[in-house]
C-alpha cells in the first residue's frame, strides 16, 4: 500500500518541487539570456527541472516492486543460508533510488555549470578536439567538465542498477549519458525537449522514474512554451539522463544495446542533418513542435494575412522557411534560449561550410554579434550573457 502511494505521489511531487524551485530562482539577472526571438528568458527552468524531476523520479523509484523471491531448492542448507535463498522484499530498490539521484542531479549540475560559465572567453573551444587542445594548454573548459560529468554520472548510475555485469553497466552508462546528450540536441526551440520527453516517456509509463520525471517536466512546459524560461543544458541533460535511467532499469542486455544503437545513430545524424529542418519539413512533427508555442509575428513589411504571416519567424518565403532570423551564409542556428556571447552554440556548428546539429561536446563556441542587437521584443535592454567579475 505504501509503495502504491509513493507511485501516485511521484508526478505531483515532482511538479511541486519544480515549480517551487522555479519561483526561488526566477528573476535573478545572472540567469537571464536572450532567446531566438530576441526575448529575455531565464535559465532558472534548467535547475528547476533537474531538482523537480529527480525528486519525483526518486519517489517513483522507491515505489518500484522488486522481483518476486526465486524458489531455490537447497541441496546443502548449511551452505546456503535462508537469507540468500529468499531475498527480502524490496531488495535492490535503494540502489535504483540512488542511481536515479546520481543520474538526475549529476547531469543537471554539470549542465548548469556549463550554462553559467560556458560563454566566458577562457572556456571557448570548438568540438571535442578543441576541448582537448585547451586542456593541453592548461585550460579546463566547461564543455570538458560537462562531458566528463555526464559520463561519470551515467556510469555510476548504471553500476547501481540491476544487471551489474560489465557489459550491462557499460551499455546502461551509454544509454543514460547518450540520452542526456540527445535531449540537449533537441533543446533548440521552446517546449521541444519536454515534448520529446513525453513522447519517449509514454511507453515507460509503468516506470515510477519516468512518471516522476514527466510530472516535473509537464509542470514547467507552459513557462517553456511561453518563452519565460529555457531548460539549458541543466534541464535537458537531467531530463534525458532520468529517462535513460528509467529505460535501463527495465531492460536487459539486448534492450540497452538496441537503445544505445538508436541514440548513436541519431547523434551521428545530427552532425550531418539539422533536426530543426527535418521537423520543419515533416508536417506531423512540425505541428507537434508548434503546438502551444507563441505565434510567430509577421516579417517586417507584411500585414496580417499577407503571405508568410503564418510562417515561422525566420520564414522569408515558401522556399526559405529553414533559415533562422540570424542565418548568415552558413545558415548557422542557435538554441532557443541563447543570444550573443552566451557561449552555448548547441544548435548548429559552422564547420565545413555547412550547418549541422552539434552534439554534447560541440558547444561553447561564442557567436558574438549574431543575435539581434539593442533591445529584446519587449523593449527591455538585453542582459549580459554572463555575470562579470
Amino acid at each position: 500500500m505504501a509503495r502504491r502511494l509513493l507511485g501516485l505521489l511521484a508526478a505531483p511531487v515532482g511538479g511541486a518541487v519544480a515549480r517551487a524551485a522555479l519561483r526561488t530562482l526566477a528573476g535573478r539577472p545572472a540567469l537571464d539570456r536572450t532567446n531566438f526571438r530576441g526575448r529575455t528568458v531565464s535559465l532558472a527552468g534548467g535547475p528547476a527541472l533537474a531538482l523537480g524531476a529527480t525528486a519525483g523520479a526518486m519517489l517513483g523509484a522507491a515505489a518500484r516492486r522488486s522481483a518476486a523471491p526465486r524458489a531455490v531448492v537447497a541441496r546443502r542448507p548449511a551452505i546456503r543460508p535462508a537469507a540468500r535463498r529468499h531475498p527480502a522484499p524490496g531488495a535492490g530498490t535503494g540502489r535504483v533510488v540512488a542511481a536515479t539521484a546520481v543520474a538526475g542531479l549529476g547531469s543537471g549540475a554539470v549542465g548548469f555549470y556549463d550554462d553559467l560559465v560556458g560563454g566566458r572567453p577562457e572556456h571557448a573551444a570548438k568540438g571535442f578536439r578543441g576541448h582537448l587542445g585547451a586542456l593541453r594548454e592548461g585550460r579546463v573548459t566547461s564543455g570538458l567538465v560537462k562531458i566528463a560529468g555526464v559520463g561519470a554520472a551515467g556510469l555510476v548510475a548504471a553500476a547501481l542498477l540491476p544487471r551489474r555485469r560489465t557489459v550491462d553497466v557499460l551499455l546502461g552508462a551509454g544509454v543514460i549519458a547518450g540520452a542526456a546528450n540527445l535531449f540537449n540536441l533537441l533543446d533548440l526551440r521552446p517546449g521541444r525537449a519536454i515534448k520529446a520527453g513525453m513522447i519517449v516517456g509514454a511507453p515507460l509509463g509503468g516506470s515510477g522514474i519516468a512518471t516522476g520525471t514527466l510530472g516535473a517536466a509537464g509542470a514547467l512546459l507552459p513557462a517553456d512554451l511561453n518563452e519565460d524560461i529555457m531548460l539549458g543544458d541543466a534541464g535537458a541533460n537531467a531530463l534525458g539522463a532520468l529517462l535513460g535511467t528509467a529505460y535501463a532499469a527495465r531492460t536487459g542486455t539486448f534492450g540497452r544495446a538496441a537503445a544505445l544503437a538508436g541514440i548513436v545513430a541519431l547523434t551521428a545524424a545530427s552532425e550531418k542533418v539539422s533536426f530543426t529542418k527535418v521537423i520543419e519539413r515533416t508536417p506531423v512533427l512540425h505541428r507537434i513542435d508548434q503546438f502551444g508555442r507563441r505565434p510567430a509575428p509577421a516579417p517586417a513589411g507584411e500585414s496580417d494575412g499577407a503571405p508568410g504571416a503564418d510562417g515561422p519567424l525566420w520564414a522569408g518565403g515558401p522556399d526559405a522557411a529553414d533559415g533562422p532570423l540570424w542565418s548568415g551564409a552558413d545558415g548557422g542556428e542557435r538554441p532557443h534560449g541563447e543570444g550573443a556571447g552566451a557561449g552555448k552554440a548547441r544548435g548548429r556548428s559552422r564547420q565545413g561550410g555547412g550547418a549541422v546539429d552539434v552534439p554534447l561536446w560541440e558547444d561553447d563556441t561564442m557567436w558574438a554579434g549574431d543575435a539581434p542587437a539593442g533591445t529584446d521584443a519587449d523593449g527591455r535592454r538585453k542582459p549580459r550573457p554572463y555575470p562579470r567579475g
